[in-house]
């Protein structure tokens, strides 16, 4: 319904942008002025700026559905920095205009120049993003917990969340993953949900993209819980609708899983190994969207041995002090991407007490990594695609300790 109220909006943004892309555009040479340039330098950017609605729209044949989700997914992070830089160049316009008054602001060389470094400014940003998003880096942890676990000094743990498997992410991320995350030589593989992106069908060569996960190696192997995009639900420019004919659950993933040997774990503890426990939550946007209940923490952990090492996954790191006082040593999250673009990872920073990386809640441990993958547009430019390697070594409880991370 809001992206419905947004509409007039969003035309009216765009109608400012091809504006002054014309007027640019004409400045720097004749042909530019002309009609049937102008007519199809409109239908091009027309074409684009709707690719939000007519891949929501358009869904067969999949091939065209496919190309118009891929064109929106680009378009959406460059129609991002097209709108941040001519803004902030026509602020800077107005702020001259009515204070210095400098002559050459006038001039049509001046306007040529402004544009041409807007244009590369766009250009070169959206480049990053696009190859940066493929840039996997590994994050390194170290953390502490006053707990003794028989004949083990520690623990490898690789935590990875937010894959978007779809019509962006695919096989040849998944590859690239599973080299980064089996150069870890982990005991445990952690997926705190968002594995999918809302369409399964926007998976290509499912078969071989979940061949390539079983090929993880690791001694206690892969777990994985549910992220709010984890779920069946078509979108439309980043909102999602409700579809009557559809139900939310799609079993395709939990079969995806299981063909990958990824075990979930919803709203469930397991033991490992008579050594540790792992909790995977549900996520309580899916719950909502499913007319699902989840347990709370101390639900989770009432019944465990609190003289064992208690590990959590919960998708989205939003009640960090019920699951520190339920009794866990150590919380998975992911959800938040880090923002993801500029400037988003500034609002992500104020909404959630940990955006990215570590915070310590008492004794337990809390950390939240930006994602393996990507959401929305197709590149990440204010943070990196990640997996985090975490070392958890094992002590008996000491008066007085501290934990260095």
């Amino acid at each position: 319904m809001l992206a419905i109220f947004l509409a007039p909006l969003y035309i009216l943004i765009n109608i400012y942008i091809v504006r002054w892309m014309i007027l640019w555009m004409g400045a720097c040479t004749h042909f530019f002025q002309t009609f049937a340039f102008r007519a199809c330098f409109a239908g091009v950017y027309i074409f684009l700026s709707t690719s939000l609605l007519t891949c929501f729209l358009i869904r067969k044949p999949p091939a065209l559905h496919r190309f118009l989700k891929n064109t929106a997914n680009y378009f959406q992070g460059t129609f991002l920095y097209i709108l941040i830089v001519i803004v902030t160049t026509d602020l800077c316009r107005l702020i001259l205009k009515h204070t210095l008054h400098p002559a050459w602001m006038y001039s049509r060389k001046a306007f040529v120049v402004t544009g041409a470094v807007c244009t590369l400014l766009i250009i070169g940003v959206s480049l990053y993003g696009i190859f940066n998003q493929w840039n996997i880096k590994t994050k390194t942890y170290d953390v502490k917990i006053d707990k003794q676990v028989k004949g083990m000094d520690s623990l490898k743990i690789v935590l990875l969340a937010d894959i978007h498997f779809g019509y962006s992410i695919g096989e040849k991320h998944a590859g690239l993953l599973v080299k980064k995350i089996n150069a870890e030589d982990p005991d445990l593989i952690c997926i705190a949900g968002d594995i999918f992106d809302n369409e399964y069908e926007g998976i290509k060569n499912l078969k071989k993209t979940a061949a390539i996960l079983r090929s993880l190696k690791s001694r206690y192997g892969v777990y994985a819980c549910w992220g709010n995009h984890d779920l069946s639900e078509p979108i439309l420019a980043g909102f999602t609708f409700r579809n009557a004919k559809k139900d939310y659950d799609d079993p395709r993933m939990r079969n995806f899983l299981e063909s990958a040997n990824i075990r979930l774990l919803d709203d469930e503890t397991v033991l490992i190994d008579k050594r540790f426990y792992l909790t995977g939550r549900k996520d309580p946007s899916r719950c909502r969207k499913m007319s699902d209940t989840r347990k709370d923490p101390d639900q989770l952990t009432a019944y465990l041995d609190k003289t064992l090492p208690i590990i959590f996954m919960d998708h989205q790191p939003g009640q960090l002090d019920e699951v520190a006082a339920a009794g866990a040593d150590l919380d998975l999250c992911g959800h938040t991407h880090d923002g993801q673009l500029f400037p988003l990872n500034i609002i992500t920073g104020l909404i959630w007490e940990n955006s990215c990386g570590y915070l310590k809640k008492g004794t337990m441990h809390n950390i939240v990594t930006s994602g393996a993958g990507i959401w929305g547009p197709n590149m990440r430019t204010a943070t990196n695609s990640e997996i985090c390697s975490i070392t958890v070594h094992f002590y008996p409880a000491r008066p007085n300790s501290s934990d260095p991370s």
